[in-house]
């Protein structure tokens, strides 16, 4: 137990003797002019309330985690029924039977009274440490999926890069110049969780220009964004993955014309999202989807839960991804 979980304990037990004390003054102030004095009728109901607590914290201290919690239930019972019986004959000693019995079943009452409380209180406690927990652990899976997107789109990135230089394009440097602002633009977005959907939207309409003039005439690309942004947000390098893809798998595995069509449709908070690629007449299909998007898979799966709808359709001739996010929660 730490520190802390032991301050809360001590706090709560201290508040729920006080407050028994408190409803036993209550409960037995018209009884009060039986009493020789006062003392002797605030002594009597704080003995009383000692013995409901004392019984209470056997139960929690001692009867549950060394007998019900280790399932030895009929033990647990015999002693719990046994220290009720016991307490309620010494708080009635030199009374008739009757009077025992009558005190147990009160003792009973408020025994079963703090079990009741004592369960509730720990659900909530595991409840609580169970979601510390699995944030935590979203929180370390995400940073680990975030840290692969930038490996993988630099690859990417170099890799056109390089086509070219086997060429001697002039166009070169200044395609490396581009590359590097698109490489701040990652960096600087990896360090937050959330980015303005109008800058991703920006990165990814450059990144196709430079992927558009590396391909030349070869390929014909088409990015078209609908709507109003008003600020809206989105997790950083989520689009990325389904844009690399339509490039990887359409117009960079052939010499044959292609096309790639892109759309951001925003409408209110909700965002539709629409890659369509043309797909070479021969192409080796993987029989596995590419790290992208299963990373990208993932990440939606933990940033945007019941929040987003992806279909992937793959025909023939055609690639097609739609995925629909509703931002609400980003803004």
């Amino acid at each position: 137990m730490t520190k802390k979980s032991l301050k809360n304990t001590l706090l709560i037990n201290i508040g729920a003797f006080i407050l028994v004390v408190l409803l036993e003054v209550m409960s037995g102030w018209v009884t009060r002019d039986n009493f020789d004095t006062s003392y002797s009728f605030y002594l009597w109901n704080l003995k009383y309330a000692t013995y409901i607590m004392g019984l209470i914290w056997i139960n929690h201290f001692v009867l549950i985690p060394f007998f019900l919690d280790k399932k030895r239930y009929v033990l647990f019972v015999i002693l719990l029924i046994g220290s009720i019986i016991l307490g309620a004959y010494f708080k009635t000693y030199g009374k008739p039977w009757s009077s025992v019995s009558k005190v147990s079943f009160f003792f009973l009452y408020t025994t079963g009274t703090g079990m009741a409380a004592f369960f509730l209180r720990r659900n909530l406690l595991i409840k609580r440490e169970n979601s510390e927990k699995e944030k935590l652990q979203k929180e370390t899976e995400l940073k680990y999926l975030k840290e692969q997107v930038n490996p993988h789109f630099l690859f990417n990135s170099l890799n056109s890069i390089y086509a070219l230089s086997r060429q001697a394009s002039p166009e070169t440097p200044e395609l490396v110049m581009q590359l590097s602002e698109l490489m701040r633009y990652q960096l600087e977005s990896s360090k937050k969780d959330i980015v303005l959907l109008k800058e991703e939207l920006e990165f990814i309409e450059n990144y196709l220009l430079l992927e558009e003039r590396r391909l030349s005439n070869r390929c014909h690309i088409e990015f078209l964004i609908k709507g109003e942004l008003r600020g809206l947000k989105i997790a950083p390098m989520l689009l990325i993955p389904f844009v690399e893809n339509a490039i990887k798998h359409g117009a960079q595995s052939t010499n044959q014309q292609s096309t790639i069509d892109i759309t951001v449709t925003i409408n209110s908070d909700s965002l539709h999202f629409t890659a369509i690629n043309s797909k070479p007449r021969v192409l080796q299909e993987s029989k596995r989807e590419g790290l992208g998007l299963e990373n990208v898979k993932r990440r939606l799966n933990l940033l945007y839960p019941n929040e987003y709808v992806l279909n992937i359709t793959n025909l023939e001739e055609e690639y097609k991804v739609n995925l629909s996010i509703n931002l609400i929660n980003n803004k």
